[in-house]
């Protein structure tokens, strides 16, 4: 599948342009990095002749939802290992949970504790007694023959950038991308998490070293938002008619303007933004603004 290039106009004195190539318009329900990074497993699990997925996440996880969607269209059973045990009660308010059940996944509630133990060989040793064999897909859904499918985000057509910007979650799509950048391309990853553990992540992957993490901009850490991030999100759509996330393409294009306020980008580049999806995450998120009783996301 092929994804839309858009420039969206920006106001500077300095001839910088932007451009969001549009990886959230591929598929209605696998969209963004998900796609690119369910590709290949899914041809691994058919190699491997398993008919069963297995995979990890939270409560309005995107990656659990593609695994549901993407099982089901492909004659996969889905099982979801799902951080939090007080979520087997609330399915049924829970937007993202619904839609996985929609499309048949079984979910398997674990203890947050538990959950930290999810990469363990005894763990996953005991989830394969309770299950059978499965073809088990991390968390976010990095592995090699996701960063595979990452790599295809960017074609020929994209050499012509300075910066390819991207959010960045497990460092999965990031590593794609770096490892299909060119010499002359700085590859800028805004981490949607707090902490610096995703370098040690990301090297496991890329291939080369024109890139940086831009940890000004996660406004607080996973999932965390306020007012002002809601703000830009719904001006942002306004403006250019294109949604965001708040988990994190709204924080990296906060941060993208901001920087290029700041004069932290040279005159004359040209900026490609990468649009990864994730936009089903938004129902959840406004039922927690709701009960905050803070503005929404306009969708």
């Amino acid at each position: 599948m092929k994804s839309k290039t858009q420039q969206v106009h920006i106001e500077n004195d300095r001839n910088i342009q932007l451009f969001i190539k549009r990886e959230d318009l591929i598929h209605p329900f696998v969209s963004g990095n998900k796609f690119r990074k369910l590709k290949y497993n899914i041809i691994e699990a058919k190699r491997q002749k398993k008919d069963t997925l297995l995979t990890f996440g939270g409560a309005f996880s995107n990656h659990i939802a593609a695994v549901a969607y993407a099982g089901y269209s492909e004659g996969f059973k889905t099982i979801g290992v799902i951080r939090g045990e007080e979520l087997a009660s609330q399915i049924n308010t829970n937007p993202t949970l619904q839609f996985a059940q929609k499309h048949k996944m079984t979910f398997h509630f674990i203890s947050r504790e538990d959950y930290r133990k999810k990469a363990s060989e005894d763990f996953q040793d005991g989830l394969k007694n309770r299950f059978g064999a499965f073809y088990l897909i991390p968390e976010g859904g990095t592995n090699e023959l996701a960063v595979k499918g990452c790599k295809e985000i960017l074609d020929f057509e994209d050499v012509k950038y300075d910066y390819i910007c991207t959010s960045v979650g497990t460092g999965g799509t990031i590593s794609g991308i770096i490892n299909a950048s060119e010499k002359h391309q700085k590859i800028l990853g805004f981490p949607a998490l707090k902490g610096d553990f995703l370098k040690e992540e990301i090297v496991k992957f890329a291939k080369r070293k024109n890139w940086q993490l831009i940890n000004d901009y996660h406004f607080g850490g996973y999932a965390k938002i306020n007012t002002q991030l809601v703000a830009f999100i719904n001006d942002f759509k306004s403006k250019y008619s294109i949604q965001l996330d708040p988990v994190y393409t709204g924080k990296m294009l906060f941060g993208i303007l901001d920087m290029i306020a700041s004069g932290k980008f040279e005159s004359g580049s040209k900026i490609l933004v990468i649009h990864t999806g994730g936009l089903q995450g938004i129902e959840g998120m406004n039922q927690r603004l709701k009960n905050k009783s803070m503005p929404l996301i306009k969708v």
